[in-house]
């Protein structure tokens, strides 16, 4: 499967597409309403501006479908190629208790060069081939051989991989009945008065490509000149530039020869080259905060006291591999000692703690750390950036969020060890705490606040005391330890998104929106506590706002139906509506636009 996307430009723009769907019926049409026209001189700036920036189409088709035509999904089955890298495996879950169980799992899965596609405190995912589940079952202690369940239900994994790659745009705003069966999929508001356009985009109604990404960013950077800007982290191992957005407002009337230095806030995403979700999420905060700018009053000011610098993927590399080739690719595409096995585990790759035991030798290993710290092209490149950033350009960064999945956490370092705790540990865990509230009131689902290195292995209770088992693979050498203790970050996070194993990698397009709905309330949360600590503004100077929360009992979706602004007056019952092409005359009439709040009555 080649790597490309699908994307309407004009509704791209505007971003005034909105799709509000309702769960009545897997086969049910969408009521299409046709505004009017948008008027010539906007027509003609966008006109003007997509030609400046991708070049036209003679044809008048769509720009994405004449270079990418092979992206899009052009059947409900998987193509022979996908079926025969993926058809004969199966990914298992054990559910692990004991110190024999874990360490048997970790030895097995090291040994056998699998694929471990997640772990926590009690359970581990490993994908293997079906042919080979009865013979591995029978080198495990007898207490696993029957403590496992497929993940994916019946699906069959090839299926599933399908299905996350880009539909065409007819197509992409009815979910698939895969799942509608596993998902509440709850409509939209149709309306813009918080200036937040993210739901009715359709760049998130699939994941997108790097090909797509790219530009998506500079267009951003052209249309919103006044507090954004596109900067390149540094190049990959095979050359490709690693792309960030920096957004925030810088004070134009400071005459301080010695200015306090830029407070700044780094938001990574697709370390992990599978891990499409977590590039989709930041780039939705990126878009989010950008479009909010000037329209929703606690944004603008967190954009006046903070920069946010967010990177949608760190691993371009990886992350084009993973749509040519190989879409549960993990690592980078930089060569090792052994040929046929590539790459290197981007978050196994700084230079604190960095683990030169535990894949030693081993480059087919997935958690590969290479044979030296900082070996890794891509880690290098962000920790020089970091460096340069914080000694030469009077930048200070405050907080560190790196999204990952899956499994619903909120990590806090150390990673390599629980021994020593970090100085400020108590303060991490209940900022942590703050941002675990504020995911549960935007979308009612848990996640679950441990330290890095508790989430990364097993715990047992049997005895009645916590008792850390054996990790299941080293975790020295991360992004989050080297940020918090080299780079003196002091409120540093991993955030390991959707879902808890019913899709994992594969989690479906229809949970694009919701998931980064719920990490832009808790980056915004982040935001209102690092204004408190360095502003003295914000939630309660330094405490995450935590006003309408139950500590007592689970906030569920449907406690919240009705309370948060987008979905106010709509029901279940609410049929698919599509508004196209919806361009506010204002927008030309009024040219302080972005800077007016529109309040809700």
């Amino acid at each position: 499967m080649s790597c490309s996307g699908y994307i309407d430009l004009q509704a791209l723009l505007s971003a005034f597409v909105v799709a509000a769907p309702s769960p009545a019926g897997v086969g049910q049409q969408p009521l299409v309403l046709t505004s009017n026209e948008p008027t010539p001189l906007w027509k003609s700036f966008s006109n003007r501006l997509i030609g400046a920036i991708w070049g036209s189409h003679r044809n008048g088709k769509d720009i994405f479908e004449h270079r990418y035509p092979s992206a899009l999904r052009q059947s409900s089955q998987p193509p022979p190629r996908t079926l025969a890298r993926y058809s004969g495996d199966v990914v298992v879950r054990f559910n692990v208790s004991t110190a024999e169980e874990a360490s048997s799992l970790a030895e097995a899965a090291d040994t056998l060069f699998l694929d471990v596609w997640g772990f926590s405190h009690d359970w581990v995912d490993i994908r293997l081939a079906k042919t080979i589940v009865p013979s591995f079952l029978r080198l495990l202690p007898s207490s696993l051989r029957h403590k496992h369940t497929p993940l994916l239900g019946q699906r069959d994994l090839a299926q599933a991989i399908y299905d996350t790659y880009p539909v065409p745009r007819d197509q992409s705003l009815t979910p698939t009945p895969s799942a509608i069966s596993h998902l509440r999929v709850r409509p939209l508001q149709l309306s813009r008065d918080d200036g937040d356009n993210s739901d009715t985009n359709v760049f998130f109604t699939n994941y997108q490509p790097l090909s797509v990404i790219t530009p998506w960013l500079h267009l951003l950077a052209s249309l919103f000149t006044t507090h954004v800007r596109l900067l390149s982290i540094g190049t990959t191992y095979e050359g490709r530039p690693i792309p960030a957005l920096r957004i925030g407002v810088h004070p134009t009337n400071n005459d301080d020869p010695n200015p306090p230095k830029r407070k700044t806030v780094l938001i990574t995403g697709g370390v992990h080259a599978r891990e499409w979700i977590s590039t989709s999420t930041v780039n939705y905060i990126a878009y989010s905060l950008i479009t909010r700018y000037g329209k929703n009053p606690s944004t603008t000011k967190l954009l006046e006291d903070f920069d946010f610098v967010l990177v949608p993927t760190l691993n371009p590399d990886g992350y084009v591999y993973s749509w040519d080739t190989d879409r549960l690719w993990r690592k980078n595409r930089q060569r090792t000692g052994i040929r046929f096995c590539q790459g290197i585990d981007l978050d196994r790759g700084y230079g604190f703690e960095w683990d030169a035991v535990s894949t030693a030798g081993n480059p087919c290993s997935e958690n590969f750390a290479g044979d030296s710290a900082f070996e890794a092209v891509e880690s290098k490149r962000l920790a020089d950036w970091a460096k340069n950033e914080t000694e030469r350009n009077n930048v200070e960064i405050v907080g560190f969020l790196d999204l990952h999945a899956y499994s619903q956490q909120i990590l806090y370092p150390y990673s390599y060890s629980c021994s020593p705790t970090t100085p400020n540990q108590e303060n991490l865990e209940e900022l942590a705490v703050g941002l675990e509230k504020a995911i549960r009131r935007s979308s009612g689902l848990k996640y679950e606040v441990l330290a890095a290195c508790e989430g990364n292995s097993a715990i047992s209770s049997r005895s009645g005391e916590k008792e850390l088992l054996p990790l299941m693979e080293g975790q020295g050498g991360s992004a989050l330890d080297w940020f918090y203790h080299e780079m003196g970050v002091r409120y540093a996070y991993q955030i390991k998104l959707r879902d808890r194993g019913t899709y994992g990698f594969l989690l479906p397009r229809e949970e694009i929106v919701p998931t980064g709905k719920e990490i832009l309330a808790a980056a915004e949360a982040f935001g209102g506590f690092l204004q408190g600590v360095y502003v003295g503004q914000g939630a309660g100077k330094g405490e995450v706002e935590e006003e309408g929360v139950e500590d007592e009992e689970m906030v569920t979706t449907e406690m919240l139906a009705g309370d948060e602004g987008d979905d106010e007056g709509l029901g279940d019952d609410d049929p698919w509506v599509i508004v196209e092409d919806l361009v506010e005359e204002e927008i030309l009439e009024e040219p302080q636009w972005d800077l007016r709040r529109r309040r809700r009555r």
